[in-house]
């Protein structure tokens, strides 16, 4: 009995620190830039551009395959992480100084480590597990991804506030080196992937995206992949300069979107894999997605309205719970499209078509605020998302691949 409990330790322990280090780097990438770029008063417009730091994650695909047909994902991902902290440990420079042109180049660089490291994290976790377990332990790997967030945008940021940015970056290297080190240690070896695929490795990745697009129903799938985070995207890529606008600084950001924000992300997240879990994504796709997209018009209350500080906190907390139980159902949707052998390309492509919204509309949106206002802008975010809505209404059958799981 003890050592059933060792194992289901030691399993949790795994899936909780690898999500953990896949989503440190993307807070500082996607978020803590954010934060560094506005403190630095940059204009709405760049501040926008920074959605652009995302393009790796829409293009691993195409480098995707190389995870599965060289080495084993275990070594990828400790690799990567050893990596990260140096990355990490390299924007202390521009830090002294503001200098936001080098900034930018060195935050470009991690967000390519940072998408190799989550193809790696991603393809262990479905190659390691069972479908059941994938499922039961989706709520886990969200709230792991985002307490990595809490402390990205919440810790990390207060720690720039009170002390340095120069502290700040230090910190987050020291993490992802103490994480390579953890990993090394801890992570099981993981099965022996297929290799009949290796003496034609250029077939082996045709084949990979020729099994994902034959799928059944892919239409569908991949045009509600595309469109599910549309609306969220925009909001994301204006939250921190608009709160900038209503006056609340660095600390108070970072304890407002980092901390209260991301707390009520993991419950959302948890909740989101419970719910999952019992009812099965088929009836859990549309009341989620929809919690999710009702987030979006509470921002455009807070822009007309200009309401006292627990207003914001509670708006923030709300739109971030359902963000939570948002991202669940995502994930689940998307590791039900990924194959045997291919778990790694599979899962990459659906990951960064979802992210394509992210970029492409986050990128502009700085160009739509400054034009339009705050308020205007978030009712667009929420027109932006009810295309998905129609799209988990009549998701068809097919698509859905539910299998009791424990959570």
């Amino acid at each position: 009995m003890e050592n059933a409990v060792g194992i289901k330790f030691k399993k949790l322990s795994w899936i909780a620190s690898t999500y953990y280090a896949e989503g440190l780097p993307y807070s500082l990438v996607q978020q803590v830039s954010v934060q560094f770029f506005t403190y630095a008063g940059a204009s709405l417009q760049v501040i926008g551009l920074l959605s652009f730091f995302g393009l790796p994650w829409n293009l691993k695909l195409f480098w995707s395959p190389v995870i599965d047909l060289f080495g084993n994902k275990k070594r990828w991902l400790v690799v990567m992480e050893l990596i990260l902290g140096v990355v990490a440990a390299l924007l202390i420079w521009p830090a002294q100084h503001l200098n936001l042109d080098l900034a930018a180049k060195i935050f470009i660089l991690m967000a390519f480590m940072s998408a190799t490291h989550d193809m790696s994290v991603d393809g262990y976790y479905i190659q390691t597990l069972d479908t059941a377990d994938q499922a039961g332990f989706s709520g886990l790997r969200v709230a792991a991804y985002r307490v990595a967030m809490l402390v990205g945008n919440g810790a990390l940021v207060i720690l720039a506030g009170w002390i340095s940015w120069t502290a700040c970056f230090l910190t987050a290297a020291a993490m992802m080196w103490g994480l390579a080190g953890f990993h090394k240690w801890i992570l099981p070896a993981p099965p022996p992937a297929s290799t009949q695929h290796h003496g034609h490795r250029w077939a082996a990745v045709r084949e990979a995206f020729q099994t994902y697009l034959a799928q059944p129903g892919i239409v569908w799938a991949l045009a509600f992949i595309l469109l599910f985070r549309a609306g969220d995207a925009m909001m994301f890529a204006m939250g921190t300069p608009f709160l900038n606008h209503l006056g609340y600084g660095l600390i108070a950001r970072g304890i407002l979107t980092g901390s209260v924000g991301t707390v009520t992300g993991i419950g959302g997240a948890l909740l989101g894999g419970l719910i999952i879990s019992r009812w099965g994504l088929k009836r859990a796709l549309f009341p989620l997605t929809l919690i999710q997209s009702l987030a979006i018009p509470a921002y455009a209350w807070l822009a007309w309205a200009d309401p006292s500080i627990w207003w914001v906190g509670v708006t923030i907390a709300f739109e971030q719970g359902s963000a939570g139980l948002g991202t669940a159902v995502l994930m689940v949707f998307l590791m039900q499209r990924c194959q045997e052998n291919y778990q790694a390309t599979h899962f990459a492509i659906g990951s960064a078509l979802m992210s394509v919204a992210a970029t492409v509309v986050g990128g502009f949106s700085g160009f739509l605020a400054a034009k339009v206002g705050f308020v205007d802008f978030f009712l667009l975010a929420f027109v932006a998302a009810i295309p998905s809505l129609f799209l988990a209404i009549g998701m068809p059958d097919k698509l859905y691949q539910d299998k009791k799981s424990p959570v």
